[in-house]
């Protein structure tokens, strides 16, 4: 079945996310709000351990391209994405304390490899989860989710997940691509996998579906290759929305990287296989 699912990642990466097969069935948004409703559910205790990334954070961890974190709140426990291999990722969970069983849910961002190739391995350790993934993904792909036994839920606009936990729904259009947010007492945390919409456009959907100021953005940005006046005119961006604290990460690159914590300074995250963040490292 992991041949199956390498198959149907390797298929749909190389063409750039193909002409997928009619959906049936198509399951509904669980939660549907308005943005910036005062009855807006808030996580509490919260913390963002790095399971899975091409840079090193803590040592006798494994680095390898790709990412994925662990959401952990006062009520639950989110696996968003899986990284690229399913060795890789149980292996870095186990160093870390983290067992499969503790993890309520996935949240996928987008179908490349290098997020969902580790799906398999996880779910054969824990197939008692709700797989969150983007519409988009190929039906195939979904079923062989289910026959592990998880329950597949299929996002498309904004919407709630958990308490305090919502995605930004589907964006994009060559690769579409969901993100997560994260509501706090103190503003919201975005955490990307690729950021292949746009990361600007991902907190500016954030901010508008919620209605409030964006703490932390966390992830993947997209930006390896980019030149530095691009990447300048992205950190602007970011100041422009209000963001107080940036993490960039995987597909970020260097220059980036060196670039955002050139600007940011005391309150740039170096984002690396092994960090934990917590509240008490965004004040």
């Amino acid at each position: 079945m992991d041949k199956i699912f390498t198959l149907v990642i390797l298929m749909v990466s190389i063409n750039n996310m193909l002409t997928l097969i009619p959906f049936k069935n198509v399951t509904e948004d669980k939660v549907k709000i308005s943005g910036g409703k005062s009855t807006l559910s808030v996580a509490s205790n919260i913390s963002i351990t790095v399971i899975y990334d091409n840079n090193q954070y803590k040592k006798g961890l494994e680095t390898d391209w790709g990412f994925s974190c662990l959401i952990k709140t006062n009520k639950e426990t989110i696996l968003f994405d899986t990284g690229g291999d399913g060795s890789i990722l149980l292996s870095n969970m186990k160093k870390q304390g983290i067992k499969p069983g503790e993890i309520d849910m996935v949240v996928l961002s987008h179908i490349h490899g290098d997020h969902v190739g580790g799906l398999s391995s996880f779910l054969k350790k824990n197939p008692d989860v709700i797989v969150y993934l983007p519409r988009s993904f190929p039906e195939s792909f979904k079923n062989r989710v289910r026959k592990y036994g998880a329950e597949v839920i299929e996002v498309k606009k904004p919407m709630e997940i958990c308490a305090g936990i919502y995605s930004t729904g589907e964006l994009g259009t060559w690769v579409k691509e969901q993100s997560l947010i994260v509501n706090t007492e103190r503003g919201l945390i975005v955490i990307t996998g690729c950021a292949h919409p746009g990361v600007v456009k991902i907190i500016n959907t954030a901010k508008e579906f919620l209605g409030k100021p964006v703490l932390l953005v966390l992830g993947g940005f997209h930006l390896v290759g980019r030149s530095k006046q691009e990447i300048v005119r992205i950190i602007h961006g970011f100041k422009n929305l209000g963001v107080h604290f940036i993490g960039p990460c995987h597909c970020s690159g260097d220059l980036a990287r060196e670039l955002f914590k050139k600007e940011y300074k005391k309150n740039f995250i170096n984002v690396g296989v092994g960090r934990v963040i917590t509240m008490d490292n965004l004040k």
